[in-house]
Formats: C-alpha cells, structure tokens, sequence
C-alpha cells in the first residue's frame, strides 16, 4: 500500500511538470500582432495616413513624439542657418513679434521647413508662447474657428506679426531661405 501511494504521488508530480504543448509562434504572426497603425506595407510611416495627422493647434512637443520625432530631429540637427542672417535676425527686436506656424505633418514641405524654421528660433532664443501652430489636413483645412480667413492655399505657411498686423508670410518654400526671408519680413516692417 505503502508503495502505491508513493507511485501515485510521482505520477501527479510528474504530470505537472510534464511538458505541456506550446503554441508556436512565427515572426509573421509576432509582427501582424504588433501591427503599427501608422506603418504601410513597406515598413515605413504612411503620413498620408489620417491617423499621423496633427489638427488643429498644437504644441511643439508634438513634434517630438511618435511617428513624428524621426523626421523632426533630422532636419533639426542637419541644418546649418546662414550665420549673415542669423546675426541680422539677432539684431532685431522681437518682443512685438508674434508667429503662427500652419503646416501639414503629411507634407514632405513642412516636415523639412518647420525643424529648420524653429532650430533658427532656438538658436535666437524666441519665446516658444509667441509661436502658434496648426495642423491642416491634405485638403488645407483645420477645424479651429475663424481658419478660412487665414486663405491658407500651401503648406507650411509661416505668418508673421508686428504688432498684431501681418507684416508677412513665407509660403511652403522660402524664397531664398528662411533667415533670409524672415529678414526680408521683419526688416520691412522695422519699428
């Protein structure tokens, strides 16, 4: 009797320690449960994709988040302001100066412009508050009151403001170049 429990104790603990059946799991079957919304086919960020967009006002920092940091943080780091400019910008007086950035984060134009657009302002040290943005969908539109009659046709438009009246606007493409072009603005408009 003795030995048949000691037989029947090694059966449950062996039982329970037996290998059990595992799932396998592909890569494929990983990746399709991981699936990033933001991601195509190819592996790259789609951001025609609606679900990338940034509507509306906005801080930066959303700049600097997922799926938007990779692009952002290149076109920061990479560009080198021409220091002609940058020392005419340094020379102006900013505090009536206020700014609104309207871009699109599916626009190849604005994903290069605004990292470029706002490293200059770093480098001025421009306060960030007096900078507005707004995110517009591929067809231009952005649902804040009263966006119609900025007549926003092309993105990244970078309106500025002396004094609380337009001096000027740098429409998807500099001119020149932005610190260029920002000299151009501000120093028609010199008060």
């Amino acid at each position: 009797m003795y030995r048949f429990f000691i037989f029947v104790g090694l059966a449950l603990i062996l039982s329970s320690v037996s290998c059990k059946t595992t799932k396998v799991t592909t890569v494929e079957q990983v990746a399709m449960e991981e699936t990033d919304p933001f991601v195509d086919e190819n592996g790259r960020v789609d951001y025609y994709n609606p679900l990338t967009w940034t509507l509306g006002y906005f801080k930066r920092e959303r700049l600097m988040e997922y799926p938007h940091q990779e692009w952002f943080s290149a076109e920061y780091d990479n560009y080198i302001p021409e220091s002609l400019y940058l020392n005419y910008l340094l020379d102006l007086r900013w505090d009536n100066v206020t700014i609104t950035v309207v871009m699109g984060t599916w626009c190849s134009d604005s994903r290069r412009e605004v990292p470029r657009f706002l490293k200059i302002m770093d480098i001025m040290d421009f306060p960030e508050e007096k900078i507005s943005f707004i995110g517009t969908d591929t067809d231009k539109r952005s649902p804040i009151g009263g966006f119609e009659e900025m007549e926003i046709q092309r993105v990244p438009t970078f309106i500025f403001f002396v004094d609380n009246s337009e001096a000027g606007r740098i429409i998807e493409v500099p001119i020149a170049s932005l610190e260029e072009d920002m000299v151009s603005i501000l120093f028609t408009n010199k008060k």
